[in-house]
């Protein structure tokens, strides 16, 4: 093997790597829209930060801070205030944003966050605009261009206010979002299996059932909502009362106070409303849905308790099942004490009864020694009774003794009130007929 001399070696000199300081570095998204399209552009927007951070020499990837369908506030951003806090902690050295207008679309917030992280050390980089927040010049660059992303904001947002109101005026939904429709062209088309949810709807409320034991049979029954929740007797109620589903539209029920908050308020006459009458096909047939509304008052004038009004057993009946405490409620029968989860979420989440009022009294009665209930006698002697199961009252008085004392259902015959009669001799009369 032939040698190579010494003076055929060419010798380099390598200098020296020269340290550098590590960025700690995050990023931060933002879309203002819940659409998958938007959704996919938060992914992609994600996906590219983490990419670009970590591929950088000298730059530490801390992650990237992402909210979706939020405003422009920074108060409304869960991962906006997660981002500031690591801030805070000490943690960034340096965010990186797509724009001022992802940042925030209000001037004196944009410029309130950046001098709070400029005196924490914390550089914000502007992707679009080509700003370092920290820079000299950065501040002045930021107040001018941001006006600039407010002013536009105000401008989208009146332009959008007014495609909405022309096609209020010209009888056109703006969106759907109820159960049974979904709008085509400006137009409500039935979902004909979601439309058999809302036709039960009205006709177990005219059979006599209330809105949360319409939301209980719909729980039981493993029937979703619009947008796959469970039900709640807020629900029904806002469905019982929607004009659309007799094939009519109330347009402009709420609207948005400004571009930035964008807080949503239900429109008290602040704006005009648009009635269209007979717009698209109805679910529920015109007469179904008047005798509803009937319904609905009539309920509301039967009741005469009207909140905060309390007697004796106000907080004085606990639930032997439960815990929780009852409540007076008006029946077909009269004032009744139920138990309060049983009254809200059904017997599934409490197999308690309901007691009617007229008995309660008679137990303490019994249990008091007293010829009669009195008010005053109760509320002397009488500290707070159990509802047991097996229609046991366990009543604890004062001194600390306490008595179980029985009581009976109601029979049938004495449950059935005037109204409850006639209507079943009429149901046996078509019947016949």
């Amino acid at each position: 093997m032939k040698q190579v001399s010494d003076s055929q070696i060419a010798r380099v000199k390598f200098t020296p790597r020269e340290d550098f300081d590590i960025q700690r570095v995050a990023a931060y998204a933002r879309v203002s829209s819940g659409k998958d399209a938007m959704l996919q552009s938060l992914a992609a927007q994600i996906s590219y930060y983490s990419k670009l951070i970590q591929k950088h020499r000298g730059w530490e990837y801390v992650g990237v801070y992402a909210d979706e369908a939020k405003t422009g506030t920074k108060d409304s951003r869960e991962n906006f205030q997660r981002l500031l806090f690591d801030c805070r902690a000490g943690k960034i050295d340096m965010v990186i944003t797509k724009s001022i207008s992802r940042f925030a679309r209000n001037t004196v917030t944009l410029l309130e966050t950046v001098r709070e992280l400029k005196t924490l050390g914390t550089d914000v980089f502007f992707e679009e605009q080509n700003i370092h927040s920290i820079s000299a010049d950065g501040e002045l660059m930021l107040t001018i261009l941001a006006s600039y992303a407010q002013e536009e904001s105000l401008s989208a947002s009146e332009n959008q206010k007014w495609r909405i109101k022309k096609n209020f005026e010209e009888g056109k939904p703006w969106d759907c979002t109820m159960l049974g429709y979904r709008a085509k062209d400006g137009v409500f088309e039935i979902v004909p299996e979601e439309a058999e949810t809302v036709r039960l709807v009205f006709t177990l409320y005219l059979e006599g059932f209330g809105k949360q034991a319409i939301a209980n049979r719909l729980n039981e029954m493993g029937v979703a909502t619009r947008f796959g929740k469970g039900w709640h007797q807020d629900t029904i109620a806002k469905m019982l009362r929607n004009e659309k589903y007799a094939g009519d539209l109330l347009l402009q029920k709420t609207f948005r106070t400004d571009h930035l908050t964008k807080q949503t308020r239900v429109n008290h006459g602040e704006l005009p409303q648009y009635l269209v009458q007979e717009a698209h096909e109805p679910i529920i047939d015109r007469a179904t849905f008047d005798a509803v509304q009937a319904e609905i008052e009539r309920r509301a004038n039967e009741t005469t308790v009207k909140k905060g009004t309390t007697t004796v057993f106000t907080g004085a009946i606990r639930c032997g099942v439960c815990g929780k405490n009852y409540r007076r409620k008006t029946s077909k029968t009269g004032f009744v004490w139920i138990c309060a989860t049983f009254n809200t979420k059904g017997k599934k989440f409490c197999a308690s009864k309901q007691i009617p009022e007229e008995t309660l009294k008679a137990v303490c009665a019994e249990a008091l020694g007293t010829g009669s209930f009195d008010d005053d006698t109760f509320a002397a002697r009488i500290d707070f009774i159990t509802a047991l199961p097996d229609n046991i009252l366990e009543v604890h008085f004062k001194d600390g003794l306490t008595k179980a004392v029985g009581w009976q259902d109601r029979s049938r015959r004495e449950s059935w009130t005037d109204d409850k009669r006639q209507a079943a001799r009429e149901k046996a009369t078509r019947r016949n007929g």
